[in-house]
Order: structure tokens, then sequence, then C-alpha cells
């Protein structure tokens, strides 16, 4: 239920703010005046104002929406030295990678996992599973914690938006030349839109978004190198092998994020049925031979 209101708030949120940016731009439509031809820099701006609206308003309530979805207790005052720990730790990590504290905080799963998000590098929060904590050691632990750190102190949340928005962009664009070229030319459709150019626009914009998903993706792949990378500077490259292949080990182990949060967590949901171009994180075997192959 949560998710449905989290999900319906979010996309209100982009209409009215979209529909307003529109309007202060003096938008009237990306139909030229004849209503015969497309107006491709009105075009171009309709679809960039709907595109990053979305991406940027999920930016701006990540933390709040992921502290939703995955029921996130934040940790504010410390009630058990396992707590002291781990804020010990982020405190110690953050300042190593150059980046403010971030919000710490422990999510009810029994699966291995962690993730971090937030709008800027300084504003960011980390939060790991209970299962982690209770089967991974302190050093695992706390290369795991390295790794989100990594996350924040690179931007890479800041990045995936910036993305994630011009892709947003273009398979709108696009799909709306598709449906005009649809309408005019195959149903010759004269004036305005009919019925042929938002169905052949519907069909249009799954088809590009999902050839689009395989460039997020693909950064998202190379973003958890970086993370990676990062974990193994901050808490060394033997405890992030040993995190990462504890993480192999579990792999089966049920109970784990939303699927709207997988991307940023560190331990990847198992796919095989889509294909390496859809998933977010490379596969652990590979994760692992880049962190051996550092050094």
């Amino acid at each position: 239920m949560m998710r449905i209101v989290l999900f319906l708030a979010t996309n209100l949120a982009i209409l009215l703010i979209a529909s307003i940016t529109l309007s202060l731009l003096g938008f009237s439509g990306f139909l030229t005046p004849d209503r015969t031809g497309l107006d491709l820099q009105q075009l171009l701006i309709f679809c960039a104002v709907f595109g990053f609206a979305g991406s940027f308003i999920s930016l701006f309530l990540s933390k709040w929406m992921a502290k939703m979805a995955t029921r996130t207790e934040i940790i504010s005052q410390p009630r058990t030295r396992h707590e002291q720990w781990l804020l010990q730790t982020v405190e110690e990590l953050s300042r190593e990678a150059g980046i403010k504290m971030p919000e710490v905080g422990i999510f009810p799963a029994y699966e291995a996992n962690a993730f971090a998000t937030g709008w800027n590098r300084n504003d960011a929060l980390v939060a790991v599973s209970q299962g982690l904590l209770e089967r991974f050691s302190p050093d695992e632990v706390r290369a795991v914690l390295a790794h989100e750190i990594g996350h924040a102190a690179n931007g890479d949340m800041v990045t995936l938006a910036l993305i994630q928005g011009v892709v947003n962009t273009f398979v709108m664009f696009f799909a709306r030349i598709v449906g005009h070229f649809v309408d005019r030319v195959l149903l010759k459709n004269e004036e305005g839109h009919g019925i042929g150019f938002y169905i052949a626009t519907f069909v249009a914009e799954i088809i590009f978004g999902i050839l689009a998903t395989t460039i997020v993706m693909w950064f998202s792949r190379f973003r958890e190198f970086r993370a990676d990378d990062a974990g193994a500077r901050l808490a060394g490259t033997n405890a992030m092998i040993a995190a990462l292949q504890r993480l192999r080990a579990e792999q089966n182990v049920p109970g784990g994020m939303p699927d709207s949060l997988t991307a940023f967590g560190i331990n990847p949901s198992k796919k095989s049925s889509i294909g390496a171009l859809f998933m977010s994180h490379p596969p652990l075997e590979e994760r692992i031979e880049a962190l051996r192959r550092r050094g």
C-alpha cells in the first residue's frame, strides 16, 4: 500500500511542477499554428520539462521515499554498542571521503544489503539491513559502508538523475515524432492529432524506453565498479573483496529491498531472464576480479 501511495504522490508532484514550469515558459503546445506540423523546439521543451521533472523530483524525494519503502529507522541516538559503532564508522569513512556525515539507518531485512541515496553528496542517507549487521564481520560491514559512502562521494545519485532526465526527454521526443508520422502519413489525419497519434506514441515510448534503459543500466554498472574502488581505498582492498565474496555466498537469501531501490543497493537482485544489458549491477565475480586486478 505504501508503495502505491509513494508512486501516486510522486507522479502528482511531477504533473504539478511540470505544468507550472511549462506555464511559466509560455508553452502553448507543440503543434505549429496551422495544427498540421510539429514545432520541434516546443516539443523538445515539453519533453525536457517532463523528462527532467520526473528524475529530479525522484532525486529530491529519494531519502524520504527510501525510508518509507524500506522502513529504515534512523539512528539519532545510539541505543546499543553496535549502533554506536555504526555511527562512528560512517563518520570516519565520510570524513576520509571528504563529505558531510550522512544520516545513518537500519532497515528490517534478512537479506544482506545496504544503500545510499540523497539529493547531493553532503545530504545523503546510508542504510544497512539488519541481516548484514548480524551475519557480516565488522571489517566486511565497514567495507560495505565504504562502498556506499563512495556512491555519495562520487555524486552518483545526481549523475544518475541527469542521465535519466536526458533519456526521458529523448524517449518522449522521438516517440511523439513517430506518433505524428503515423497520424499524418499512415492514417492521413490532416489537422490536430487523432487516436493513432496517441496509440503510436504509447507503443514507441515503450520500445524506446526499453532501449534507453540499457544506457541507464550501463551507467549503473559502471558506478558500481567506481564505488567498489572507493570502498577499497577507504576500507582496504582485501576487506572489500571479502565483503563481495560474502554477498556472493548469500545470493539465495530471501527478503530484500523494493525493486525501485535495487539499483542503489550493494547486493544485486537476480534477473537471469532479462539479460546482462538490463542489469543494474555487474556480476559479483566481475567486481571481485576488478578489485584483484587493482591490487
